[in-house]
């Protein structure tokens, strides 16, 4: 199956990003959000990231404007009936995923493969939430997606090998590199990073260092492009509380037991940057 029409739900930056990335690369994006107000700031994201590309001169001003005419920004639910493949990038929530995969199932043709944007939570149950088990996936962007080069296609058991195949054709016609993945919590980015993350914290709680120390140490100790503390507020503290919780749950690993300092910075909406204040300030 080549996906020429593509849906993505979800009204944050990642539903804009992976818009961005489809429709750059020549498929056109039905783009489905619950209001029209979330639709058009979706839509102002968008625009504004194609504009950073131009003034970069990564594309041309008549490429950025083929990229956006090929997006339609929607809160009809029934425009996501013709496309060959769904990307759910809701909240970070399964009860509200499921009932999310419930009524996808409804409305998208038959032959359409729906997927997941799910960093951790488990794909097999979406896929029960349907009657075209075989035909549902992870298929994991990472933030920001225009950037990231990995995409993790996630198989649960019901999936069958076309579905598989079609979202590992789907990631590299994309231009990203696809890896494919266990249906298990954390995949393997997450399941790597955020006992990582976590531990950062606790070294924080302890006095080890301050929070510019340890990114500073991991950035020039380790070579990574950002410490975690820059890391988790770009996640967000909410996501990454759930994340955890996810693996946690799964694992019963206490690397991944959330750090009491982390849901108390979720308690006051210190989320990071989406909110402009977490381990650091973005006022």
């Amino acid at each position: 199956m080549v996906s020429k029409r593509v849906g993505i739900v979800g009204s944050g930056i990642m539903g804009a990003g992976i818009a961005e990335v489809v429709a750059a690369h020549g498929h056109d994006v039905v783009l489905r959000s619950r209001s029209q107000s979330s639709a058009d700031s979706m839509l102002a994201s968008l625009e504004r990231s194609l504009d950073r590309q131009v003034e970069k001169g990564r594309c041309t001003k008549a490429e950025r404007d083929e990229v956006r005419a090929r997006v339609t920004a929607t809160t009809d639910f029934d425009m996501l009936g013709d496309v060959d493949l769904v990307i759910e990038s809701i909240v970070e929530d399964l009860s509200a995923k499921k009932h999310l995969f419930t009524e996808l199932d409804q409305v998208c043709s038959d032959t359409a493969v729906l997927a997941t944007n799910t960093s951790t939570l488990p794909v097999v149950e979406l896929a029960m939430e349907t009657g075209r088990p075989e035909r549902v996936c992870g298929i994991h962007f990472f933030n920001p997606a225009p950037v990231m080069s990995l995409v993790e296609v996630v198989r649960p058991i019901t999936a069958s090998d076309e579905t598989i195949a079609a979202a590992l054709a789907f990631a590299e016609a994309c231009g990203k590199e696809p890896v494919e993945v266990k249906d298990q919590a954390g995949f393997v980015v997450n399941a790597l990073l955020f006992g990582y993350l976590n531990n950062a914290v606790r070294l924080l709680q302890q006095g080890v260092a301050s929070k510019e120390g340890i990114d500073a140490a991991m950035k020039g100790g380790c070579g990574f492009p950002m410490g975690p503390f820059a890391l988790l507020d770009l996640v967000g503290l909410d996501t990454s509380v759930a994340i955890l919780d996810a693996l946690y749950a799964e694992r019963k690993d206490p690397h991944y037991a959330a750090d009491p300092l982390l849901r108390r910075m979720v308690a006051a909406e210190r989320l990071g940057r989406k909110s402009g204040q977490g381990f650091y300030e973005y006022r």
